[in-house]
């Protein structure tokens, strides 16, 4: 038994962020405060530095009485009496010098040939050392990865000590310094990254995608819509070779304007107002195998939804009920599959070309693509986007571990625990505000 209840744990942890267990010792809440701190701190000091405000504070315009008065006692320049010397003797004596100098040291020392080389070979180091000596990619860890939030059931739910209010670790100013991001869709966690090119936007490739964790290209670059010098935090759907979808979380880049050291809200606002302004996507050419058609590459550039309505009745009505259902999204395919084949070999290497235009209107059709969800994403309002694992980001997943191990060991959706968590501190503010009431009455 005890070894089964060690499997389980094991396998709960198995979707837990890296970050998950930096620091024990400190609250969820307490760390989360301590970096917005940190973030708040970095950009005033960014923003002196910018200024440069400390350069500019002891400087005067116009010189004050006391320095008026005061007589220059620093020495004059004896530029002008070089004319008076005489120029040989000067040029005479320094050159003695300095070659006596230099002849002292070499006297004593041996020539070596100038066409003297070493026989011996350099050895070769093996292959597996050459790869570990390789630096890392600059893409490496650059997403903002969530914490998952930490919350007490209710089963063994705490008490303050005056028993008024029940410690269910919540954010306390969840209803007013959050941002919801929900349903956030199953797939590979990535960067976008769109290069400088010359050539027609969708037309060359100019976009590649980064994985999370290493940083390493996760396809050849492909053509995208995507202006240049720009990077977005992304979601490739699990499906994507069926629908096309890369699902657009976060911004960091938009055409050469940073707005990683932007808040939260306006990011997500700036992303759904920027991706409103690209072209429609439409199926590259060249994609089907045998009669079902495969994307060679993502096209559709969705942004996932987000909620900066976070009061305790919304999230309960309308927030967590889309962060359990799946939504489908319209799609365009082309109408004849089997019209373009390519040979298996070109299909599996994905080989993205610039000779591949869009299908035209007339030649594709619009079908729905259901996309699961894996849960539901909490962004500190105030917070900037930061790379790593931060707690300013909080995730809430649909399911933590398989149906049969959490039917087995009795473990419960972190969902369904927030969702409970939410419920009971809703009657709690409800039971307290019709007691201030009565109270106000009498």
């Amino acid at each position: 038994m005890a070894d089964r209840v060690a499997f389980a744990d094991r396998k709960a942890s198995f979707k837990q962020p890296p970050g998950h267990v930096t620091d024990r010792s400190q609250s969820q809440a307490a760390r989360r405060n301590k970096a917005l701190e940190e973030q708040k701190r970095r950009r005033a000091k960014r923003i002196e530095s910018e200024r440069h405000i400390d350069l500019l504070a002891g400087l005067s315009l116009e010189a004050s009485d006391d320095e008026a008065d005061e007589v220059d006692e620093r020495p004059q320049p004896l530029g002008h009496f070089a004319s008076l010397l005489k120029p040989s003797a000067l040029t005479t004596d320094s050159t003695s010098n300095n070659q006596n100098a230099a002849a002292t040291p070499m006297d004593d020392m041996e020539v070596l040939p100038t066409s003297f080389k070493s026989k011996t070979k350099r050895r070769r180091r093996p292959k597996a050392q050459e790869k570990a000596a390789k630096k890392p990619s600059p893409w490496a860890d650059k997403c903002m990865y969530a914490e998952l939030l930490e919350m007490t059931d209710l089963d063994s739910v705490q008490w303050t000590a005056d028993g008024s209010v029940e410690i269910d670790r919540l954010p306390e100013d969840l209803q007013t310094g959050w941002v919801a991001v929900a349903p956030v869709p199953v797939g590979k966690r990535c960067l976008a990254v769109s290069h400088q090119g010359s050539g027609t936007i969708g037309v060359v490739p100019n976009t590649t995608l980064r994985s999370r964790v290493l940083g390493k290209p996760l396809m050849p670059r492909f053509p995208s819509p995507l202006p240049s010098d720009t990077i977005i935090d992304c979601i490739l759907d699990q499906n994507w070779q069926q629908n096309g979808i890369l699902h657009v979380l976060d911004v960091l880049k938009w055409k050469g304007q940073d707005v990683a050291d932007c808040e939260t809200s306006f990011r997500l606002w700036w992303r759904d107002t920027r991706l409103s302004e690209l072209p429609p996507p439409r199926p590259p050419t060249g994609g089907a195998s045998n009669t079902e058609y495969r994307f060679p590459y993502p096209t559709a550039f969705i942004p996932v939804r987000y909620h900066t309505n976070t009061t305790l009745p919304r999230l309960l009505t309308h927030v967590i009920p889309l962060a359990r259902s799946s939504y489908n999204v319209n799609i365009s395919i082309p109408t004849n599959p089997s019209a373009d084949l390519r040979p298996a070999e070109a299909e599996s290497e994905m080989e993205i070309e610039e000779s591949q235009p869009s299908l035209p209107e007339s030649s594709v059709k619009e079908i729905n693509a259901e996309i699961k969800s894996d849960g539901l994403l909490l962004y500190v309002a105030q917070a900037i986007y930061e790379p790593g694992t931060s707690p300013l980001s909080s995730w809430i997943p649909v399911a933590t571990v398989q149906d049969e191990t959490a039917m087995m060991e009795g473990h419960t959706s972190p969902l369904d625990t927030f969702q409970r968590l939410v419920q009971k501190r809703l009657a709690r503010e409800q039971a307290t505000g019709g007691q201030s009431d009565t109270s106000m009455q009498t």
